[in-house]
């Protein structure tokens, strides 16, 4: 086939066109991943055109440990911590008697069974759910007595790091001890065969009853030196142990690899790894410190916030968590409601931070109760590392670190109990540490409050969705209507979340001895699981 020179010219200008274009794409792409946007800016983009996602509707999905009416909880089986897994295939919790306990998932499709089965399950309405798999008792209580101090055997944190080799590897803290947990399953090992068989003993005529132990019932324990004669040649009858290893049984195993201890003056508050698999920091209330996972009889300080006169001291750290891309880079929160982004790289001790959040104080709010509200009792990271959403006892805040001026969105959840301050600062409930969570995709948030409830709220841009739910096995019906809130900007804070003074979403008084202090989310779904005294509750939308 023949061409003209007018077609082959024309063919040639729509190619360079192509590339022209290509080319002009390709470098805006590079423009965008420089200015630090990168995947978040795409996916922000797309969000803003295709609007804010659905709210979603909570279900119930499991319990572990639920408690009949009436049943008395006893102190030690109340759960302190909480923590999935990267993969969301496995599940901690530590409770105050000290044992952490695991679940892991059984709807993955490996567990599926046959085929057919696979073809008739709906993976549409698919949620994650978890079997009890072991627990072990990773501390106990202690006395230091160079201190006169107890030292309780509660676990803060539960601290998940890499699997190896089948095995599953955690960290587990109290307020002075880290532990380096191993859990692995082995082949339950069996001793079918032991001793000298009785009916061929050349000292006796006739066999004697073997006890328990393997010796004679009439004859003293060390009979075989003195009383029983050894032929020449030795006994052929004479069989050692015989160690078998079934293929079939196995049991979990837990043992601790490493003990980290004697770092801290204070009470360890955090836990965090690094995402260079081979570091974690732990944060006491004026210190943290560097660990390195294969030693544990050495750490460094790189940040210390105590004066040289303890009368100077104005605030504590109260969280710490370290970037989960960036291995040199960690924030940590303190009790004046400021979050600190720091640099490793910058200096080995980092008394400088390389970044300040904090909200400025309204003029004339000021009160005897401000900075104790302001304290930050949570941080976490967005999957991605572009926010930080913090929990404080009146809000939730997410903050972007590209912008330090104030947070991007600010979510109210206990401001209907600010009239009653004074009430909560007597029974000591202000000082409650209430943790947060942030969904895998960052399109939503989640912290817990009073009356075993806990919010959800929406944290994409235009979002309204607002939800309150109850601990149960029934948890909409303490639903109530989201109010409506402004769009979020990078000059106005979104607020939105009040509720009518002094009571909950069904107008009922608030049970202040019932209370959602610890919840995780799932890392790739949307799975809440959050402690209610000695239960676990697991809901998916």
């Amino acid at each position: 086939m023949c061409y003209s020179d007018e077609a082959i010219f024309d063919s040639v200008i729509k190619i360079r066109k192509l590339r022209f274009l290509f080319s002009k794409l390709f470098f805006n792409w590079i423009e965008e991943k420089m200015k630090g946007g990168g995947d978040d800016a795409a996916s922000s983009a797309a969000a803003s055109a295709s609007g804010p996602p659905p709210s979603l509707e909570w279900r119930f999905s499991q319990v572990f440990g639920e408690r009949t009416a009436g049943e008395e909880v006893h102190e030690v089986d109340i759960i302190s911590a909480i923590e999935f897994d990267k993969s969301g295939d496995h599940l901690a919790t530590g409770d105050r008697g000290g044992r952490v306990v695991l679940f892991e998932r059984t709807d993955t499709k490996d567990n599926v069974g046959s085929r057919r089965d696979a073809e008739q399950m709906d993976y549409s309405v698919r949620h994650p759910e978890f079997r009890y798999k072991t627990e072990f008792q990773s501390h106990e209580p202690e006395f230091d007595y160079l201190k006169s101090l107890e030292i309780e055997e509660k676990i803060n944190k539960i601290r998940w790091c890499q699997p190896a080799n089948g095995a599953l590897f955690l960290l587990s803290t109290n307020d002075k001890t880290i532990k380096y947990w191993k859990v692995q399953e082995k082949k339950i090992k069996k001793i079918s065969e032991m001793n000298i068989d009785p009916s061929k003993d050349p000292g006796s005529s006739s066999p004697l009853p073997i006890i328990a132990n393997g010796v004679h019932a009439d004859k003293p324990q060390d009979y075989l030196s003195k009383d029983f004669p050894f032929p020449p040649g030795g006994i052929p009858s004479l069989r050692l142990p015989l160690v078998v290893v079934t293929s079939l049984e196995t049991s979990l195993v837990a043992r601790c690899r490493r003990v980290y201890a004697h770092a801290h003056d204070y009470h360890i508050n955090s836990i965090s790894n690094s995402s260079d698999g081979e570091t974690f920091i732990s944060a006491d209330d004026l210190r943290v410190n560097l660990w390195n996972l294969e030693v544990s009889n050495q750490s460094f300080n790189i940040v210390d916030v105590k004066p040289t006169n303890m009368e100077d001291l104005t605030e504590v750290i109260t969280s710490a968590e370290f970037h989960p891309i960036h291995c040199n880079m960690l924030a940590y929160s303190s009790s004046k409601g400021s979050i600190r982004l720091i640099d490793m790289r910058q200096s080995a001790l980092c008394d400088s931070h390389t970044k300040l959040f904090e909200e400025p104080e309204a003029p004339g709010s000021r009160s005897f109760f401000t900075e104790i509200i302001a304290s930050i009792s949570d941080i976490k990271f967005s999957k991605n590392g572009r926010y930080i959403l913090s929990r404080d006892y009146m809000t939730l805040k997410l903050w972007d670190i590209n912008m330090d001026s104030g947070p991007v969105a600010s979510y109210q959840v206990h401001e209907h109990l600010r009239p009653r301050l004074c009430d909560l600062y007597e029974n000591d409930s202000i000082f409650d540490k209430f943790e947060c969570c942030l969904s895998g995709d960052g399109s939503r948030v989640a912290t817990g409050s009073y009356s075993n409830l806990f919010r959800v709220f929406g944290a994409s841009q235009g979002s309204t969705e607002a939800a309150t739910l109850e601990a149960s096995k029934n948890p909409m019906r303490r639903q109530i209507q989201a109010p409506a809130r402004s769009s979020r900007s990078m000059t106005s804070v979104a607020r939105r979340g009040s509720e009518s003074p002094g009571s909950d979403a069904n107008g009922n008084a608030h049970d202040f001895t019932t209370k959602l202090l610890h919840m995780a989310w799932h890392p790739t779904e949307n799975s809440i699981a959050c402690a209610a005294a000695n239960s676990l509750y697991m809901y998916y939308g």
